[in-house]
């Protein structure tokens, strides 16, 4: 056993519950917004090319590369997850062949997903609703920017381990390490190489891989959170991360097919609001990198008590991080009402595409509090052994309501009724979820000690 291994401690069993979802949140939000921020920098500065051609390509480019960015998010909870249980009973050895079995699992399986992305990148781009000029930058965009999602995924789950351990500040160092990256990189290429939209895709590649090679640092050298390489371990391993990982993959699958439907009927409204679009995108994951955060960060508290059979901190974590996350909105969402000027006129928008962010800053950006709740329960049920209940509400929100809501919205609203339509599932499947989570916490509970007390008459007879 290391040395490391040896001395270390479930952070989570003790201490202040609503301490713990706080420092945990903040520090996935910091390093979750670093990573968004890549994409909202980049935008920056293609706007500033004044071209409305590229603003709307990278638009599309985002709708279809999230898909493969959703399993990466998929496998970093997966293995959080699986991790998180180990550490809870101090069971440091099989946490960290844990940790490489699902790190190779996952960039196998990355590798697959972008080769197929890159073979049929014009098709995708044309379902989505991508045509002429618009198409074939976003397809040259891809090219450039989707060979690194296999690296990407590296960092992301390296970044999960970190703060499944409780290293939230070196977990946030390795994914701010990539946005700082990226505003340095992005001008250099797009102006000072003069490579535009080409450039723009390459700083984001840089950025990642830059990103991983620091937070492997961290995760191999500093914390001695990964083993040795065996073909074994992966064998042993994979049925149980990939039990977690495949319900969570397709949860968060649902989520960009979401994102496909509304990006769909916003391109039936031009060019103009698919800009407007992909700008409202990164203002949503770089403003609400807390919320996107929820289920990654403190799935590493809830694992850790789940473990270590402790249920009272189980659901004071839970509620805990209802009430942050609810805090957090309304924060969030006050500070974009008064930035949306401002937003519009750095990014140069006008006509649909303000339209578009202001229907989004001042009305739909307050259905997030239901996203959070969201979150929050996917992180339950992820960590509690139940990934399907989570794949089930994100579909009824994505498969089920987004398509009627947001064809409804187009109907009556235009653009910007498209994205009141997005707003509107996440608050009814939100509220329904935040519900179904807490009872959901009662019922592992009664099954878990029902379980021990037969296990314990066993053991007397």
């Amino acid at each position: 056993m290391s040395t490391v291994s040896a001395k270390r401690h479930a952070r989570f069993l003790t201490g202040s519950t609503m301490g713990h979802v706080v420092r945990m949140t903040t520090a996935g939000m910091i390093g979750l917004t670093f990573m968004f921020l890549i994409e909202a920098i980049t935008l920056f500065w293609v706007s500033r090319l004044e071209d409305e051609v590229l603003m709307a390509a990278m638009g599309f480019a985002w709708t279809v590369q999230f898909f493969t960015i959703s399993i990466g998010v998929a496998f970093m909870i997966g293995a959080s997850a699986l991790v998180a249980r180990s550490m809870g009973q101090e069971d440091w050895q099989t946490a960290r062949r844990q940790a490489t079995a699902a790190t190779v699992i996952s960039v196998a399986v990355l590798t697959v997903a972008m080769i197929l992305l890159l073979l049929f990148r014009h098709e995708i781009l044309a379902s989505v609703g991508a045509r002429g000029q618009v198409l074939e930058v976003s397809a040259a965009f891809l090219l450039i920017s989707v060979p690194s999602l296999p690296f990407m995924v590296v960092g992301m789950i390296g970044s999960a381990i970190l703060r499944a351990e409780g290293d939230a500040i070196r977990s946030t160092i390795g994914t701010i390490s990539a946005g700082l990256a990226a505003m340095i990189l992005d001008p250099f290429f797009i102006f000072g190489l003069d490579m535009g939209i080409h450039g723009a895709a390459l700083g984001i590649s840089s950025s990642r891989i830059i990103s991983v090679i620091l937070t492997l640092y961290f995760v191999i050298r500093v914390k001695d959170l990964m083993a040795w390489f065996s073909w074994t371990d992966i064998k042993f391993y994979a049925r149980p991360f990939m039990v977690i990982a495949v319900p969570t993959l397709l949860t968060q699958l649902a989520s960009p097919v979401g994102n496909f439907i509304a990006t769909h009927e916003i391109s039936e409204f031009g060019d103009a609001a698919i800009a407007g679009w992909a700008v409202m995108g990164r203002i949503t994951v770089v403003a609400f990198g807390g919320v996107f955060a929820l289920s990654g960060a403190i799935g590493g508290i809830v694992g850790q008590n789940f473990g270590a059979l402790q249920f009272d901190r189980v659901r004071d974590a839970y509620r805990d991080s209802l009430i942050f996350s609810t805090v957090y909105v309304l924060g969030v969402w006050a500070i974009l009402a008064l930035l949306t000027p401002w937003i519009i006129g750095i990014f140069s928008l006008s006509g649909e595409a303000a339209e578009v962010v202001a229907a989004f800053n001042y009305i739909a950006a307050g259905g997030f509090v239901f996203a959070g709740a969201l979150y929050v329960s996917n992180a339950c049920f992820n960590n509690l052994g139940r990934p399907i209940y989570s794949t089930g509400f994100n579909w009824i929100k994505d498969g089920a309501l987004m398509y009627p809501l947001c064809l409804a919205g187009a109907y009556y609203g235009g653009a910007s009724g498209v994205v009141y339509g997005q707003a509107l599932a996440w608050v009814l499947a939100g509220l329904v979820a935040a519900v179904f989570g807490w009872r959901f916490i009662s019922k592992v509970e009664d099954r878990t000690r029902k379980s021990r007390a037969k296990g314990g008459m066993r053991a007397s007879a």
